[in-house]
């Protein structure tokens, strides 16, 4: 989620998966980390007991330990894809997203019992949640990372650890989707395994495929779209979001635009940190482009009340906008910690590790320059978003992928935005060229698999098998 700034604005607080943004000069919450524990793993028989399950812990460096949670697939787990999951943030669970997005179950309100969700994302692919980057979630080593550079070695660090525990894995098609704040995450992580597996010293990982779901990629176009998202929620591209801002309230976003996308500018022309907390060259100028663009483009919607997570929703249940408490009554019983092998208090969302990415200059910077070198290897890119988000936006996320520099990008910016039907209905819009997509998703806020549990199966699906214009019709011509 992103959290908008200012000391009058009300601060929305952590979903799975979510930009977090927590204004300068805020409190954060004290982290109980898990206590560090050598590489164990149990084997829960919690949410589906139809399948092997395997949780632990694997040391992402010498500080921090992650946190998994693997589903085998339901189908067939010998051969089927290995699909990780990466929730954003900075600082939320991914196994927030286990229980209220794609996941074997989901929790009830009293965190006592549990519900099996048919959606699920492990019916034909074996299934990763993993808790990163360091004192998330479950995950040890808060304060360790705090930008892109060390999420990127940590999560390499972690899957070199993965394969080497469980070989089985080695020749399944690897996958990597995330939500959020991972649009940072899934291209830093992605390209520095596509380089070490071009440099040949270790294990190469079976790299497939990645995806980002209603994710900050590059900010320096997406923070171009909020002011008419929120006048129209993109109405006239084809959205399905109602318009939430009147005409004044775009005139003053619109207005700020020239100087928030100047402002982002100025911190893309500094180097990226050198990968140590405080490390790196002055952030000042990023952090005047959080405080100018978030001020600008994010208080004003979220003065009308609405979720910015969806925008045909009142923001309800105070910080979090949706009610995820059960989930966190269920993840801090014991006999579930004792089940899954962990200690400590889990929370959904870290606002210290948000801090610390705050800080450091990650949040404005732009990724979208390392998914280039993985498209011209053959690795297909999923970009999608459901339309109904405003925090993340389809017409942002559309947008960078129309302006990416890539050998690719007039065969993809002149292809058609062809209906993709599912269950006799259009259910999304689809692009497609040269293994790279964008798919628009009818009617869904940020976290696409909640909202469209059905849908976003079918769409997982067919990309994992190479198929997602299978689904695809042409657009009806206007007459």
């Amino acid at each position: 989620m992103l959290f908008p700034s200012c000391v009058a604005a009300t601060l929305l607080g952590g979903v799975a998966g979510q930009l977090t943004y927590v204004p300068l000069g805020t409190v954060v919450d004290q982290f109980d980390a898990a206590e560090p524990l050598a590489d164990e793993f149990s084997h829960p028989t919690l949410c589906d007991s139809s399948v092997k399950q395997t949780s632990g812990y694997i040391a992402a460096s010498k500080v921090s330990k992650y946190f998994f949670w693997l589903f085998e697939s339901k189908s067939a787990p010998k051969t089927d894809p290995l699909l990780m999951w990466l929730s954003g943030g900075p600082g939320c669970s991914s196994q927030l997203a286990l229980f209220a997005e794609n996941g074997p179950c989901t929790v009830s309100d009293d965190g006592q019992t549990t519900a099996p969700n048919e959606f699920s994302w492990h019916n034909k692919a074996n299934v990763i949640w993993v808790d990163q980057p360091a004192g998330t979630g479950f995950s040890t080593g808060a304060g360790s990372v705090a930008e892109e550079h060390g999420v990127a070695k940590n999560m390499y660090t972690f899957l070199q650890g993965f394969y080497k525990s469980f070989p089985e894995y080695q020749k399944n098609p690897f996958y990597i989707f995330g939500e959020s704040y991972a649009g940072h995450y899934v291209p830093s992580i992605s390209h520095n395994i596509w380089k070490q597996n071009k440099a040949g010293k270790d294990f190469e990982i079976p790299l497939k495929g990645i995806s980002i779901g209603n994710g900050l990629t590059n900010p320096e176009v997406q923070y171009q779209y909020y002011a008419e998202m929120c006048h129209t929620g993109g109405a006239a591209e084809g959205g399905h979001a109602p318009g939430v801002c009147g005409k004044a309230k775009y005139d003053a976003m619109k207005a700020a635009t020239p100087g928030c996308v100047a402002a982002i500018a100025a911190c893309n022309l500094i180097p990226h940190s050198n990968g140590t907390v405080g490390g790196g060259p002055p952030m000042g100028p990023c952090l005047t482009a959080m405080e100018v663009c978030n001020t600008a483009e994010i208080i004003p919607y979220q003065a009308s009340g609405m979720n910015p997570y969806d925008m045909r929703i009142k923001c309800e249940h105070g910080r979090l906008c949706y009610n995820f408490g059960g989930i966190e009554k269920f993840l801090n019983r014991k006999d579930v910690k004792a089940e899954i092998g962990t200690k400590g208090r889990w929370g959904s969302c870290n606002t210290a590790v948000a801090m610390a990415f705050e800080m450091a200059g990650d949040w404005m910077k732009g990724f979208h320059h390392l998914v280039p070198d993985m498209l011209h290897d053959g690795i297909e890119v999923l970009i999608y978003a459901g339309d109904c988000d405003f925090i993340c936006n389809w017409l942002g996320n559309k947008a960078w992928t129309k302006a990416l520099k890539w050998d690719g990008k007039d065969a993809f910016n002149s292809a058609e935005d062809k209906e993709w039907q599912f269950g006799g209905e259009t259910v999304a819009k689809h692009r497609n060229s040269n293994h790279f997509h964008f798919f628009q998703v009818y009617n869904a806020g940020h976290m696409v698999p909640m909202d469209q549990p059905a849908v976003s199966l079918e769409m997982v699906n067919k990309f994992l098998s190479g198929s997602l214009e299978s689904n695809d019709q042409e657009a009806p011509q206007l007459v």
